[in-house]
């Protein structure tokens, strides 16, 4: 999941805009999320983030990137010529055959364009 997945869900009790359960859209729950989501999702006060740490708690939150990761996601950002870092971290994560949820469907697409049977999901 990129940041903007795991902040809206927070928000919503890990339920969708529609209010169905993330289950809903896949099953494959617990959802990964790079450890570097966290520089965007998170503030560092604690009334703010309280909503976003107990979401987390369902979540495996991976450590990464290291160093090979970071260079293919740097070549998945050159090739798309858009995306954030973290937004390349978590295509490159993704990769053989997994699914990303965002809500930057644009950024997250492109990346994935140019990555190894990765699907993007847009969060309703």
């Amino acid at each position: 999941m990129d940041s903007g997945a795991v902040t809206a869900l927070a928000r919503r009790g890990g339920r969708l805009a529609t209010g169905a359960p993330l289950t809903d859209i896949h099953d494959s729950l617990p959802a990964i999320v790079p450890s570097v989501v966290l520089v965007e999702c998170l503030s560092g006060r604690q009334h703010t983030d309280a909503v976003v740490n107990h979401f987390l708690k369902a979540c495996v939150v991976v450590d990464g990137p290291h160093e090979k990761l970071a260079r293919r996601a740097s070549v998945l950002r050159g090739k798309a010529g858009r995306g954030s870092a973290v937004d390349a971290v978590v295509i490159a994560m993704a990769e053989p055959g997994g699914i990303v949820f965002t809500y930057d469907i644009k950024d997250l697409t492109a990346l994935a364009t140019h990555a190894h049977d990765v699907s993007v999901v847009g969060m309703p």
